[in-house]
């Protein structure tokens, strides 16, 4: 068991969580529990998900749960680019976020080969 504090990807899909909610601070208010929720819970999925997965047995079940975080930022990505599409999100905003979540999926991505390879 490690502690998932340590990984950088978690402390970069952390960060990443905090500023999708700050972002989507002034999304209308309709959205509230419709985009804005979703988003949110997708961000907070990818570190959840990380520390949940640190929490297991072992490799396996890690790299399962790191799969898990995958499909939510890769979900994150998609919510990013609709609500920019419907001009929730602007162009700088946007494009820095979206940096961060493909930045978190090649970490992830490098760590799941990592988990993967036997040793």
């Amino acid at each position: 068991m490690q502690d998932f504090k340590n990984l950088q990807v978690w402390q970069k899909s952390h960060h990443l969580t905090l500023a999708v909610y700050k972002e989507s601070r002034a999304f209308p208010k309709e959205e509230l529990y419709a985009l804005t929720n979703q988003m949110r819970r997708a961000a907070a999925s990818v570190p959840t998900n990380i520390a949940e997965g640190c929490g297991r047995g072992g490799d396996p079940d890690f790299g399962r749960f790191l799969q898990m975080a995958m499909g939510s930022a890769t979900e994150l990505e998609y919510h990013l680019l609709l609500a920019h599409d419907l001009q929730y999100l602007r162009d700088d905003p946007f494009k820095g976020l979206t940096a961060r979540v493909v930045e978190v999926k090649r970490m992830l991505s490098s760590l799941l080969k990592k988990v993967k390879t036997p040793r």
